[in-house]
């Protein structure tokens, strides 16, 4: 097989926001679980079951806390009878079921939180129940007469539904769930809980060992996920929008120390649950500035990669479009004299992963993506320092795939990995085998995946008030922190809250083009983290946190989660 064939990374982000409640309270969405038990245990397989299949994987590290205090709770209510603190797990790990018609109408809404296509019609028996239960939200006199016994069957199918192929091929207690149908008894509710908690707690040992056989690459993020250009600096919103609206705040104070903050703890948290230190970072939401490379060069990281855009209009300063070199976003790059590799996005090839191949059958959807990479290869004369970066969700799309992408992504590396002209590897990997100089950028315009811009997470009139009101929390916390005393234990959770509210999540949803009930949900919970550190100060909250600020009214493409670059 030829030593010069085009190397392909596909990178997989896997990013949950915190959905615990001030204090780390009960989780109040229960995303993270449910992505654990469909897609985490899911592309995990994928990749063990093809001998030459690679990847990268980015763990956002504030998953990995969640995943780990999912494990505990499912642990504790195993062992010991303890509380779970999830109103929807929790429900189905019973025994009892709320009385009161108020959270049994929470539990029905939870319940039909699904893709109708692929996780609700695909199950005839959950079909039925979610049609009662909707037609009881319409008539909502109807809840106080839906029985206990509904309940808990509906409840069964909906993480039923939920459930990842590998363990529906290959775990027999899903399979007698499935061949029951209805009527599910206590005994089956646990061994549902039990399957769920033992696919959790296998998941970050199921990366690890990927990744010390060298199948896959393990990644990193900033530690609770926040913009760190903008924590830099907020006026670097304006390099790729110059007429964008900012925040009425000028800066965030600290933001420097602050995003070294961020980085150091995600490392940390990283090293905590994998063991060693990883050589690389997707900076939340691909979003860089020549400033936030050059601290995540002094901060030891070998490569970080963005978005197809960010390169453009980076190059575009310094070439006219038509003078860009042939296969500009193919190689990595370098800031001016720096030596971290940038890697960038082939916005093309993700896009139509993560929107368009869905729709398509899986055969032909990997021959056309082949079909995309041979022509690269042939204009690259398969030169060796080329390199496609193929970077996604590595969870959103797979609901809108027959199976939760099961035939799409078998094929993906079956053929991928069998290609003559095709090498599935890893960042890593590809800088060392890089044979030249890589080519340098002079400076970068800030900017993200999206659009090349920050305009997802600021310049909208309710992402600017969340920005302001950030800053605010953020000028109380410093004048405290100057003003009092506190104990080491209280430094610390005031820091971690601090952390938790400088999130991207919560300005990702902000905005009226999101639909109404995810915006409630991120926007009520923003105000809710914000009162908490307010409180842990000892200061009082401003009288705007009890006002609701963001409304929507959208309805975007697959419900919001992703976007197409």
């Amino acid at each position: 097989m030829s030593d010069n064939r085009l190397k392909v990374v596909l990178c997989w982000h896997m990013h949950q926001p915190d959905y615990r409640g001030p204090a780390h309270s009960d989780f109040q969405l229960p995303w993270v679980y449910l992505h654990g038990i469909k897609d985490y245990i899911d592309m995990a397989y994928h990749i063990e079951a093809q001998e030459k299949a690679r990847a990268v994987v980015n763990f956002a590290p504030v998953l990995l806390e969640q995943i780990e205090a999912y494990v505990e709770q499912l642990d504790g209510w195993l062992k010991r009878g303890e509380r779970i603190g999830d109103p929807l797990l929790a429900g189905l790990a019973g025994p009892g079921l709320p009385l009161d018609d108020g959270h049994r109408e929470a539990l029905l809404k939870a319940c039909l939180k699904a893709n109708e296509q692929n996780l609700i019609d695909r199950f005839p028996p959950f079909r039925r129940l979610a049609d009662m239960a909707k037609k009881a939200l319409r008539e909502r006199w109807r809840i106080p007469y839906l029985s206990d016994r509904f309940l808990t069957d509906l409840l069964v199918w909906y993480h039923l539904a939920w459930m990842g192929e590998m363990p529906r091929e290959n775990d027999s207690r899903i399979a007698s769930l499935e061949e029951k149908g209805a009527l599910f008894d206590q005994q089956d509710r646990r061994a549902l809980i039990e399957v769920i908690h033992e696919i959790l707690a296998g998941l970050i040992p199921r990366y690890r060992a990927l990744a010390e056989e060298g199948k896959v690459e393990l990644s990193t993020s900033p530690y609770a996920h926040p913009i760190v250009p903008l924590l830099l600096d907020l006026e670097t919103t304006r390099e790729a929008m110059p007429e964008a609206a900012l925040p009425k705040a000028k800066e965030y104070p600290g933001g420097e120390p602050r995003a070294r903050w961020h980085i150091r703890k995600g490392v940390e948290t990283f090293e905590r649950h994998f063991g060693f230190r990883p050589k690389g970072c997707w900076p939340s939401e691909g979003a860089v500035s020549s400033q936030t490379i050059r601290i995540l060069e002094e901060e030891g990281f070998e490569w970080a990669a963005s978005g197809q855009a960010v390169l453009h209009n980076s190059l575009s300063q310094h070439h006219k479009a038509r003078e860009l070199p042939e296969n500009w976003v193919h190689r990595p790059y370098t800031l001016a004299e720096g030596k971290t590799r940038i890697f960038f996005r082939d916005d093309g090839l993700s896009d139509l992963i993560g929107f368009t191949f869905s729709d398509w059958h899986a055969d032909d959807a990997v021959g056309n993506l082949i079909q995309h990479l041979e022509t690269i290869a042939n204009s690259t004369s398969c030169d060796p320092d080329c390199v496609v970066s193929i970077i996604l969700d590595g969870e959103n799309a797979w609901e809108y795939y027959p199976k939760n992408g099961w035939y799409f992504l078998s094929a993906l590396y079956q053929r991928l990995g069998d290609h003559p002209r095709l090498e599935l590897t890893t960042f890593a990997k590809s800088i060392r085998k890089n044979l030249g100089i890589p080519p340098s950028i002079p400076s970068l315009v800030a900017g993200s995946w999206v659009y090349g811009t920050f305009s997802t997470w600021i310049g909208d009139r309710d992402k600017n008030l969340g920005w302001d009101m950030l800053v605010d929390a953020k000028k109380a916390y410093d004048k405290a922190l100057q003003e009092r005393e506190y104990s080491p234990q209280q430094l610390d959770e005031l820091e971690m809250q601090l952390a938790t509210c400088e999130g991207s999540d919560w300005f990702w949803w902000f905005g009226d083009y999101n639909p109404e009930a995810a915006v409630s949900d991120f926007e009520k919970l923003f105000r809710a983290q914000l009162t908490h550190l307010y409180e842990l100060l000892g200061v009082a909250p401003p009288a705007y946190l009890s006002r609701v600020f963001a409304h929507g009214t959208g309805d975007p493409a697959k419900g919001g989660v992703m976007r197409k670059s």
